[in-house]
């Protein structure tokens, strides 16, 4: 199985970017997804995710009213759209489905 992201950038404060993570040999879509980041010198930390039971989502409280999850099981996708991105926001993203986790793509954003 493999998860490969894409759509990050270098952006300005208050622009938008939009990830995706397309999904190879999964037999199912039943997984939880995630979407995490890591920015220099800091931990690891959830900054999204969708239950696979009832598509509930939760976000990490910097991001909430700014990024949205979302999947396309048709296209074996994820997504996390951003908006109203902040410098705070710089890092590399990482995309998870059940246990599998995906190579991170470099969102900058410049102040």
């Amino acid at each position: 199985v493999q998860l490969q992201a894409s759509g990050g950038g270098v952006v300005q404060a208050g622009e938008s970017l939009r990830l995706s993570c397309t999904a190879r040999g999964f037999t199912s879509d039943d997984y939880s997804i995630a979407w995490f980041r890591q920015a220099p010198g800091k931990e690891r930390e959830v900054v999204a995710c969708m239950s696979n039971s009832d598509s509930a989502t939760q976000y990490t409280s910097s991001v909430k009213g700014r990024f949205t999850i979302s999947r396309d099981n048709a296209k074996s996708a994820l997504f996390l759209q951003m908006d109203n991105l902040k410098p705070d926001d710089t890092a590399v993203y990482y995309c998870t489905k059940g246990s599998t986790k995906g190579q991170g793509t470099l969102v900058t954003v410049s102040s």
